[in-house]
């Protein structure tokens, strides 16, 4: 499980400080005045090993009225979808009633609720806290958000409410596992895209409820099948809008479940109106496949129909905004009609076994000198970057650990050079590939260096002289 954790407070207290930390992004403004969020944001967050989704929201304090009221409904919905909520506080500015206004109403959430008293800095974290046991609260987290002081021991106990994650899946557990369920397809996209459409089309029957309005689908569908011998286990989303176009509290939960789709697929289908052509949230949508790790193929619905110049022109939008992903494959269909739906299955079929394929270490590392001898890694600091070796660090996506010497020093560019390399020598096709960087330890750092035998020899022989030297 993925657990979703909400950050709630008043304005101000440094929800968003604490939101960019942990997602490392800067997705969430942060200014020194109250009021700047207005929406819920997500992220995905990973801490110790273990992936969890946040919620930054919007200040509360219980005397809102106009935008600011509809603010704080969305915060307050965002602690109805959460499964633990942080309650932050500012340390310096210390309890006041909203705090203790939000604190009766959070109780009756009946949620694990953290306190965290934010902006700790400079202070004696139990006088400056002493103030906050009033709220009743068994403990309080001392943190600073801009710094990082305390995050560690923060995110540690509310991970700790949660289940452990399980253990990597091995190759051969993946397998049994694709064998007994099949690969999972997680159909997404904007509402009234057509996703429930090219579902039943992929499933020949009417399995879904598919209606001309959008938000039909309010819920992660699974649904097991089989296709030419080889199973599937196919997943009908609800669309994902923009934020502030969502009014509804099950809206709310669809995007949640829909995130946590995506995670769960092995390949996703983004399926886009070609009625409508390309819009932001499509790319937003695709950031969060990309984030996920996911393979992905696009699927570009509601081809039949159009004229041949606005097909032209949409070809050449794609073309132009789709090249940080241009490993997926894109399809013109018709879910309706059944055009071109059945090839997507080739793209399915080659992404999932380029994101799950077992990588050598021998073939990996020989890629990786070829590299290196076509293009070197930069200077830094008059010393060049020694990258030695490679290995496999995990599958779906296709993770290449790359040990060396400076490899924190492996600038963006050449990270993007080595993932261009790798993907077109392995021809990965439809996923994406992360690289990680490990620096190799000197057995010898804080040590003298180790003298030869000849050394030690010549050593005893002058401390034998100069002793002779003496009595004399």
């Amino acid at each position: 499980m993925v657990p979703v954790i909400a950050l709630v407070g008043r304005p101000n207290v440094g929800k968003s400080t604490l939101f960019n930390r942990m997602t490392r992004t800067q997705d969430a403004l942060v200014a020194n005045f109250p009021g700047l969020t207005r929406d819920r944001q997500y992220g995905e967050a990973t801490h110790a090993g273990r992936r969890m989704i946040l919620i930054d929201t919007a200040g509360i304090t219980g005397e809102e009225i106009g935008i600011d009221a509809a603010m704080a409904q969305q915060s307050l919905q965002a602690v109805q979808e959460a499964d633990a909520v942080l309650f932050m506080l500012d340390a310096r500015a210390g309890l006041t009633g909203a705090d203790m206004e939000l604190a009766r109403s959070l109780r009756q959430r009946n949620k694990p609720i953290f306190v965290v008293a934010n902006k700790i800095d400079g202070a004696d974290p139990d006088a400056v806290m002493a103030e906050l046991f009033e709220l009743g609260a068994d403990r309080i987290y001392p943190i600073t958000a801009t710094h990082g002081r305390g995050v560690k021991s923060l995110f540690d106990a509310v991970l700790g409410v949660f289940p452990a994650a399980e253990a990597p899946l091995t190759e051969e557990q993946e397998a049994e596992e694709t064998a007994e369920r099949g690969i999972r397809l997680a159909i997404v996209g904007r509402p009234n895209v057509g996703k429930s459409t090219l579902v039943n089309r992929m499933l020949g029957e009417e399995r879904v409820v598919v209606f001309d309005m959008p938000g039909t689908t309010r819920d992660s569908v699974y649904i097991p099948y089989e296709r030419e011998g080889r199973r599937y286990t196919i997943i009908d989303t609800a669309g994902v809008r923009r934020r502030r176009n969502v009014s509804e509290v099950v809206e709310k939960f669809s995007i949640v479940k829909t995130l946590k789709a995506i995670s769960d697929a092995n390949v996703v289908i983004l399926v886009l109106d070609a009625s409508e052509g390309l819009v932001e949230q499509d790319l937003h949508l695709l950031g969060h496949v990309i984030e996920a790790g996911r393979a992905v193929v696009v699927a570009v619905n509601k081809w039949d129909g159009l004229d041949a110049d606005h097909k032209q022109n949409l070809k050449i939008d794609l073309e132009r905004r789709l090249q940080f992903v241009d490993y997926a494959e894109v399809h013109f269909i018709s879910a309706l009609h059944g055009t071109g739906v059945g090839h997507l299955y080739q793209s399915v079929h080659a992404a999932y076994a380029a994101a799950t394929q077992k990588l050598q270490t021998p073939r990996l590392t020989r890629i990786l000198e070829d590299a290196l001898l076509a293009h070197a890694p930069p200077m830094v600091n008059g010393r060049r970057i020694k990258l030695r070796y490679a290995h496999s660090g995990g599958m779906n996506p296709p993770l290449i650990v790359i040990h060396g010497n400076q490899t924190e020093r492996v600038p963006v560019s050449y990270q993007r050079y080595l993932e261009n390399v790798f993907r077109r020598e392995l021809k990965l096709v439809g996923t994406p590939v992360r690289i990680e960087f490990r620096t190799s330890e000197n057995p010898y750092a804080g040590k003298r260096n180790p003298l030869s035998q000849r050394q030690v020899q010549r050593k005893r022989r002058l401390m034998k002289h100069v002793k002779k030297s003496r009595k004399k």
